[in-house]
Order: C-alpha cells, then sequence, then structure tokens
C-alpha cells in the first residue's frame, strides 16, 4: 500500500491535537471550529477557555480530544507508562495519539525550547503509520513488532504520554489490555 492512500493533515497553527485527530480516524472529521466549541461547551462561563491557547491558534488540551472521540463513540484511555507495551491488545485498539515534546521553530531556525506536541498512529491495510503532522508524509512503522518498539520508544521520553483510541465498549470491558501479558 502506498503512503499517498493513506490519509494525512499537516501541520497548520497550533492546530495538532486535531491533526492527530483527523489522522487517527482516517478522515476530516475535526476543524479548528468543531474544537472552540467543544472548548466552549467544556468551559463556558469562561472569558479565558483554559482547554485552548489564549491567542485562538489552537494549541488544544486533553480534554478536548476525549470530547471530540466522544462525539464519535469512541474512548481515550490514557496508557500507564509503568506497563510494558507488550501488554497492549493491539487487535483492539483503533490508534493512538501520542503526547511527546517537540521542537520549536521559526522557519528553518531551531529555538531551544521544547513545547507539546500530539501525533497520530494508526494501522492501514495491515501496517502501522507514524501521522505526524509536522511530517511531510506519513512513515510507515511496520508490522505489530515494529510499532511496540516505536512506542516504546516514544514513550521511553520523561514527559511522553500515549492514549489509545478504542471504542466505548473495548473501554468499558478493558480488552484493550491483554490479560497473558499485563504483568509483564
Amino acid at each position: 500500500m502506498g503512503e499517498a492512500e493513506v490519509f494525512h493533515e499537516k501541520q497548520r497553527l497550533e492546530l495538532c491535537a486535531i491533526h492527530a485527530l483527523n489522522n487517527v480516524l482516517q478522515e476530516r472529521v475535526f476543524t479548528k471550529e468543531t474544537a472552540d466549541d467543544i472548548c466552549k461547551r467544556l468551559a463556558p462561563q469562561c472569558v479565558v477557555n483554559p482547554h485552548r491557547s489564549m491567542l485562538g491558534t489552537g494549541n488544544y488540551d486533553v480534554n478536548v480530544i476525549m470530547a471530540a472521540l466522544q462525539s464519535r463513540e469512541l474512548a481515550a484511555v490514557w496508557w500507564d507508562k509503568r506497563r510494558t507495551v507488550q501488554s497492549l491488545c493491539t487487535s483492539k485498539v483503533q490508534g493512538f495519539i501520542l503526547n511527546v515534546p517537540s521542537r520549536v521553530s521559526l522557519g528553518i531556525v531551531s529555538l531551544p525550547l521544547r513545547r507539546r506536541h500530539w501525533l497520530a498512529v494508526r494501522q492501514v491495510n495491515g501496517q502501522y503509520y507514524n501521522l505526524d503532522s509536522k511530517l511531510k508524509s506519513p512513515v510507515c512503522i511496520g508490522g505489530d513488532a515494529e510499532l511496540r518498539t516505536f512506542l516504546s520508544e516514544q514513550l521511553s521520553q520523561d514527559v511522553a504520554e500515549m492514549l489509545l483510541v478504542v471504542r466505548r465498549e473495548v473501554e468499558e470491558d478493558g480488552s484493550w489490555l491483554d490479560s497473558e501479558n499485563a504483568q509483564k
């Protein structure tokens, strides 16, 4: 399968949360306007909304991602990094949204600052892809073993976090966790 057949939104403003959502869903579902509406629902009385940038450029928090997924009958399960990724039941996971440190740059100049960045990983036609919106195109990770290596490397960064995107019933019954490998 060619990377051209994989849906991939590229970075614009501070909209990485929206891009990660759309990339993990493999279609353009959410926009800045829908994310801003979610922010207003989450904090209706706030003049300065705590779930996005004060500048109106995005930078949405995890609450917006979780509410967006809920609107699609999906759930976000926070991954406890004390577990090994070997305990994941990947067949029950629709995709992964990671929050990782990212360099800040102005044009071609990289600044000595680090910010948080949302990125998506998703299986398409049997192969997992890194769908980071900062990439020029999707990057094929490979199969299940390569996915687990990739996720382990990402999560080895102290401040990296991961959400599992699953159907609601999978969240409720906990089947995203492989009970045989849960203790590893």
